[in-house]
């Protein structure tokens, strides 16, 4: 009879350990997926192996992968041209993502089309939209060179993926384009979020557009962009198939990001040992920048 009612999660005493049984099965799941790989991945790059095999003996730890990875002119570059993508297509998804999201929130003919239209880069797959761009920035007939060139912007056809400037910017956009509408979104949402009291309230007082966007929309719309802006980040520095497919980090790896080093390393190298530090060392990255990015976040003023 007392285990019975030991196990009578109705009892209000017991309510809580109904919680930690319904949970325990996501919690397993989650370290089977993500924390067992971080820890294995972690201990390898305190290894000096190349390719490991089940059933070999474990090397012994070593911080060679570490000092190696820090000494590395191939890192530092990765890291420079990391760090330049992170900024560019954060601010231009950014940028876009917002100005677009407060066109759509207007109230005009062909709302609902101009929405989906906005919506629709984010439900391409990311393999698909990286072949339409390579047409686009295609060196022979490409769209993007003829419009400079129709523009007299340029004097002939770029070479955009086998030259080291035109390929940044090549990805870039890329990247934008497939990045702006999930900002967009967000922001979209928060609009709609803020009470239109606050519009009429200032309208009465004489406040104009710029006035009403500085004062009242984005302060409202900072814990919105805060939360995007970090996933925005960290989406960047993760991205690996659009830079994959369109330059595989070339040329002369000027778009070699740490994903694609971490790639390289493990299934081209077969230094898995050394790949998995450079994955080590992005993924502290991204928790500080995490952290600093969400310490930062501005309160909502209601």
């Amino acid at each position: 009879m007392s285990r019975v009612r030991l196990f009578d999660l109705a009892r209000p005493s017991r309510q809580h350990l109904l919680g930690y049984i319904l949970l325990a099965p996501a919690v397993l799941l989650v370290g089977l997926i993500i924390v067992y790989p971080l820890i294995i991945s972690i201990d390898l790059s305190l290894q000096a192996v190349k390719l490991p095999r089940m059933g070999a003996p474990r090397a012994p730890f070593t911080t060679a992968n570490y000092q190696k990875l820090f000494a590395s002119s191939e890192f530092w570059m990765a890291c420079w041209v990391t760090l330049k993508l992170v900024v560019v297509v954060t601010a231009g998804s950014l940028i876009t993502g917002v100005s677009t999201a407060l066109l759509v929130n207007n109230r005009f003919r062909g709302r609902t089309l101009a929405r989906l239209a906005m919506a629709l880069p984010w439900a391409v797959p990311e393999v698909i939209a990286v072949v339409i761009f390579a047409w686009i920035f295609d060196s022979s007939f490409g769209l993007m060179s003829w419009l400079l060139v129709t523009l007299g912007l340029s004097d002939g056809m770029i070479a955009w993926v086998s030259t080291p400037g035109a390929a940044f910017w090549a990805v870039a956009i890329t990247m934008i384009w497939k990045g702006y509408p999930f900002v967009s979104i967000m922001t979209l949402a928060g609009l709609q979020s803020i009470p239109t009291d606050f519009y009429n309230a200032a309208k009465v007082d004489g406040a104009n557009v710029f006035q009403r966007f500085r004062w009242i929309t984005l302060p409202l719309l900072m814990p919105v962009l805060g939360v995007t802006l970090v996933l925005v980040i960290l989406w960047v520095f993760r991205d690996f198939s659009i830079i994959k497919v369109l330059t595989e980090g070339g040329p002369l790896k000027s778009t070699q990001t740490l994903s694609i080093m971490t790639y390289d390393q493990a299934f081209g190298f077969f230094n898995f040992g050394y790949a998995s530090a450079v994955g080590v060392v992005t993924l502290v990255i991204c928790v500080v920048a995490s952290l600093l990015m969400l310490g930062r976040q501005t309160r909502a003023m209601y």
